[in-house]
């Protein structure tokens, strides 16, 4: 039985497989996705079994992964059901979608973790909140699950009821990130600055801010604090983000992503 399975390679499911690779060899995955020309890219890009067979999937992997979207498991959740037995775990990147209905979908007691990774997986720099139902997990297999995910960077478990929130901070953030860059880069590109160089520079400055909060464990006003100095150039810059709303924006952006979740979920059922 191949290790890990996964249904779907898009842009979540593809950036997951992309490190995951890396950490285990391709020889412990079997793919399947609904394009031939993704099959065929994939199969030459990273050398593993791949297949249009999401049933064959499920039915010779150990752990199967989850990664199509969202609207797609009502439909394919019954259609693996009789191929998965209790020795397998299911783990769904979906969002909005919790363990309860997808065990209503399968009619059938399979066990089932949810977990909440991003983007930055692709460069192992993923962060991935994630819960574990209620059924018994040997040791052996909540470490391989942990393991898996520590491949693509964090972990934090959490219960399943606070995964929307997951979804919020990190889950979607990663766009808001970007547009962040892009707008720094732009300001530099208008004073003057190469494009080249702006994104490079803005990109390292937020890398280097995020390793600041991560690996010094400071609050990150303390940390804010301290580029500040009085009457300087950053607490203008900070009273004019504060002057258009720059909290408040992230703080709708994040309720914004929670609503859509839970709406979701109402959706499903």
């Amino acid at each position: 039985m191949i290790k890990f399975g996964f249904i779907g390679a898009g842009n979540m499911g593809g950036a997951m497989l992309r490190q995951a690779v890396k950490t285990y060899g391709a020889e412990q995955f079997l793919v399947s996705t609904a394009s031939a020309k993704s099959r065929e890219k994939l199969q030459q890009e990273l050398g593993v079994s791949i297949t249009g067979d999401n049933t064959r999937v499920a039915g010779e992997s150990r752990f199967c992964i989850l990664a199509v979207k969202p609207y797609l498991l009502e439909e394919l959740l019954p259609k693996l059901a009789p191929v998965l037995t209790e020795q397998q775990v299911l783990i769904s990147v979906a969002a909005g979608v919790t363990i309860e209905q997808m065990k209503a979908w399968l009619g059938k007691q399979i066990r089932i973790v949810r977990a909440m990774p991003n983007t930055p997986a692709q460069v192992g720099e993923a962060m991935t909140g994630i819960c574990f139902d209620d059924s018994t997990y040997s040791k052996e297999e909540r470490e391989e699950i942990l393991a898996f995910f520590k491949s693509l960077g964090r972990i934090e478990e959490v219960p399943e009821k606070l995964l929307n929130a997951v979804i919020g901070i990190s889950g979607s953030s990663p766009a808001y990130v970007y547009l962040f860059l892009e707008s720094l880069a732009d300001n530099a590109v208008r004073a003057g600055l190469p494009r080249k160089i702006a994104y490079t520079m803005a990109a390292q400055t937020v890398l280097g801010a995020a390793r600041m909060v991560l690996e010094t464990g400071r609050h990150p006003g303390e940390l804010k604090d301290a580029v500040c100095s009085p009457g300087g150039t950053t607490i203008a810059g900070v009273a004019a983000l504060e002057e258009y709303g720059f909290r408040n924006a992230i703080l709708k952006a994040g309720e914004a992503c929670q609503k859509r979740a839970l709406e979701m979920e109402k959706e499903e059922k």
